[in-house]
């Protein structure tokens, strides 16, 4: 089943910026599991890399069949971890098996690669190639900031160095923020691109991982610098990020983000969202993941359908779940989400 429509990405723009109303509901995902694109896609994507032949191909072409008109894209920086395949002690992944520096001769003789050779260009160039008139990438690094510096600190050793060496931490948070910057200026300047974004996941269901505080010193000044670059090059900038964020909201507004995607009915539903912050900062997608995969098919078409008319009424939304497509989420459910807004608020063809 293949969702067609006319697209442009003008019309995804009047979303992001907030000025006029689109033709049609855009569709917007911050990410697509491997699984749930070879289930959609009937190939082995789920076993390609980036480098194989087939993958970017496979790839813009499931986003384009479900009537898209953006591309969501992000490439990892080369910021070498610790392996975690042997790690002992029941250390978990993502927590202190992969941290890399824990001392100041440890940033000395970490890898750090050149700000301007730290990202793969050359798939975002491979995807250009591929895509049709009126359809544009939304690319950026793969994990922000935060979560760079959690992983390469690992989660315990960066609380004890607040402690211990806030100029070290300041120091591993100012390199990747560089890094981040630097790709994200190179990035901008490519006209495939049409809107810079950022995943950096900062809190968890009551709270930010960080304070308050130590966001605004560590933090938000590189969300500032990356909004200021892409709006420098005439384009917006979106930033993805799960966890309940109700104490630096006013924050990330005023560092300039023009969208926000992810968010939790437990924590903040969308709709909640823009009334509250729709004027400042436009919400991206933020169904309800579970409902998705779990309502029977009549109750999930009243459900998007409700939400649509909640969250659209205004033109300033875009559709999609509250976080990512997942391995276990079934296709055909989110098919029949996306066809609803095509019956909604935009015409298939």
């Amino acid at each position: 089943m293949r969702l067609r429509r006319d697209v442009h990405f003008g019309e995804f723009l009047k979303v992001l910026h907030r000025q006029g109303r689109p033709a049609y509901l855009p569709f917007y995902e911050h990410v697509a599991s491997a699984g749930f694109i070879a289930a959609r896609t009937g190939t082995r994507f789920d076993q390609m890399t980036p480098d194989d032949p087939g993958y970017w191909p496979v790839y813009v072409d499931f986003w384009l069949g479900m009537g898209y008109d953006c591309i969501p894209m992000e490439i990892p920086p080369a910021l070498p971890l610790a392996s975690h395949e042997h790690a002992q002690g029941g250390a978990s992944h993502g927590s202190e098996a992969q941290a890399v520096i824990r001392t100041w001769e440890d940033y000395e003789r970490y890898p750090w690669p050149p700000e301007g050779q730290a990202v793969a260009y050359r798939h975002f160039e491979t995807v250009a190639r591929l895509l049709p008139e009126g359809v544009k990438i939304v690319g950026g690094v793969c994990a922000g900031p935060y979560e760079w510096v959690s992983s390469m600190m690992g989660t315990i050793g960066l609380s004890y160095a607040m402690a211990d060496a806030p100029d070290l931490v300041e120091a591993v948070f100012r390199r990747v923020g560089a890094i981040h910057l630097r790709a994200n200026q190179d990035l901008a300047g490519m006209d495939a691109i049409g809107a810079l974004r950022q995943g950096d996941d900062l809190g968890f269901k009551t709270s930010t991982f960080l304070s308050p505080r130590q966001l605004r010193e560590w933090v938000f000044p590189t969300y500032r610098a990356l909004a200021a670059n892409a709006h420098a090059h005439g384009k917006p900038f979106i930033l993805h990020s799960c966890g309940n964020l109700a104490e630096v909201y006013d924050d990330l507004i005023a560092c300039g983000i023009d969208a926000k995607h992810s968010f939790e009915d437990v924590i903040f539903p969308v709709a909640e969202f823009k009334r509250r912050y729709g004027g400042r900062i436009t919400p991206l997608g933020g169904l309800d993941v579970d409902t998705i995969c779990r309502a029977a098919p009549a109750d999930l078409r009243r459900y998007a359908r409700t939400m649509i008319e909640r969250c659209f009424e205004d033109g300033w939304w875009a559709l999609g779940t509250g976080n990512s497509l997942t391995n276990y989420m079934p296709v055909e459910n989110y098919l029949a989400v996306l066809d609803e807004g095509l019956q909604v608020a935009g015409a298939a063809r």
